[in-house]
């Protein structure tokens, strides 16, 4: 059986397809991540990101972003199953996945109503770049609460602590 993303769009589309948001007056919301390994934390991020506006996007990181960001046995599942599994949340309208470490040329292109990260993060923490884009299309940041505890570097550490690794 493939997996298909449902709500997988490449970017070019989830351009067109944000702008006829636009256009039918929508707000539309863009969060970011690799959402390696999906857990409370990420849905409870997703379900309050997806109350700032009409339509939540997530840029998910491509398996070669995460290898850059986390090392070379990250990530856990391939991109195509991170975005099936983030296809299946209600809360979710679309998904594009970017390659970049940094989120910069999709801000600027996509243009996002609304950006929102967890409360682990504030603007002192947001990268200097993508916070700039973030002012050039007058998107509105938004921090969501965080759960603490629940993170996939903990749940990966847990796990190797369990089997003895």
């Amino acid at each position: 059986m493939d997996l298909i993303p449902r709500k997988l769009h490449a970017f070019q589309e989830a351009c067109i397809l944000r702008e006829r948001l636009r256009e039918a007056g929508k707000r539309v919301v863009l969060t970011n991540g690799c959402f390696d390994l999906l857990h409370a934390g990420h849905v409870c991020s997703l379900e309050n990101a997806a109350k700032q506006g009409d339509s939540l996007w997530v840029a998910l990181n491509s398996d070669l972003s995460i290898r850059r960001l986390k090392g070379a046995f990250r990530p856990i599942f391939p991109e195509i199953v991170r975005a099936y599994i983030l296809s299946a949340l209600e809360c979710v309208s679309g998904i594009f996945i970017f390659d970049g470490e940094r989120l910069v040329r999709e801000i600027s292109l996509f243009k996002p109503d609304v950006y929102v990260k967890s409360g682990d993060y504030d603007l002192e923490k947001l990268d200097k770049m993508e916070f700039r884009a973030l002012q050039d299309v007058r998107a509105e940041i938004k921090f969501v609460p965080f759960m603490e505890g629940l993170s996939t570097t903990a749940i990966i550490s847990s796990i190797k602590s369990t089997v003895g690794v």
